[in-house]
């Protein structure tokens, strides 16, 4: 049980595995209005930035869970080097059938609503780890223009303009399935940037390192082809970001 390899191949170096950058987590943390003691659960935690800093900062604890053994030591790792070690532990699964043995007061899955076959099935996931009360995080795209075909939708990697909806449709979304929404981070272009490009400078140094390698012609292949695809569909169609829900 593991993510494909490219997938660590291309965020290697990530320590955040969406377009959002330490400032924003940093902003969210502080809107939260984190206390100490807080518990945590994080659902396809990658490599941990989200908890360890988290817990530095506000003292809370928690747990993540990510199917990526190389992803899930990376958090180990920053939960030692931060010091928090003791705060925040990580686990190598399957979040997509994790509950917590106690509720915590904030349930998060950060960019991967396929553990939960889409927005609603996560939500009623992560619902039930969560305490009566408790704040639940959903990361999700949207998109930011629509696309005007399907090509424009799936060099997005969307597979339909379907997949996704704008940003007042998706929250409508979460007030229908019976949540208010109390905060937003969103990610613009600059932190897409971030998250992308840093892609690149992974792929080619492991090219570098790996020439025969099986997997080098693919990598070689999206090298290639990336950067434009980005600049042309993502960079100016899709949108993101980490919504906070309650439950009314």
């Amino acid at each position: 049980m593991d993510l494909p390899r490219i997938f660590t191949i291309r965020e290697s170096s990530h320590r955040i595995h969406n377009p959002l950058t330490p400032a924003k987590y940093a902003a969210l943390g502080e809107a939260l209005r984190l206390t100490p003691g807080t518990r945590a659960l994080d659902l396809a935690s990658g490599s941990g930035e989200m908890l360890c800093t988290w817990a530095r900062d506000h003292k809370i604890t928690g747990t993540g869970v990510d199917i990526s053994t190389v992803f899930t030591e990376q958090a180990r790792a920053r939960a030692v080097e931060l010091g928090v070690a003791d705060r925040v532990e990580f686990i190598h699964g399957d979040a997509s059938g994790h509950v917590a043995d106690q509720p915590v007061d904030l349930a998060a899955c950060v960019g991967a609503t396929w553990i939960g076959n889409g927005v609603a099935g996560t939500a009623e996931l992560l619902e039930r780890s969560l305490r009566p009360g408790g704040m639940m995080l959903i990361g999700e795209p949207y998109w930011r223009r629509t696309p005007p075909d399907e090509e424009t939708a799936t060099a997005c990697h969307a597979t339909a303009v379907a997949d996704f909806v704008p940003l007042p449709a998706l929250i409508e979304q979460f007030q229908d399935l019976g949540y208010d929404i109390v905060e937003m981070m969103l990610a613009d272009q600059d932190s897409w940037d971030r998250y992308a490009a840093a892609q690149w400078l992974s792929m080619r140094r492991w090219l570098d390192r790996n020439p025969d390698d099986e997997l080098a012609p693919e990598v070689r292949e999206e090298l290639t082809t990336e950067p434009a695809r980005y600049a042309r569909s993502t960079r100016e169609y899709l949108g993101w970001g980490v919504f906070v829900l309650m439950k009314r």
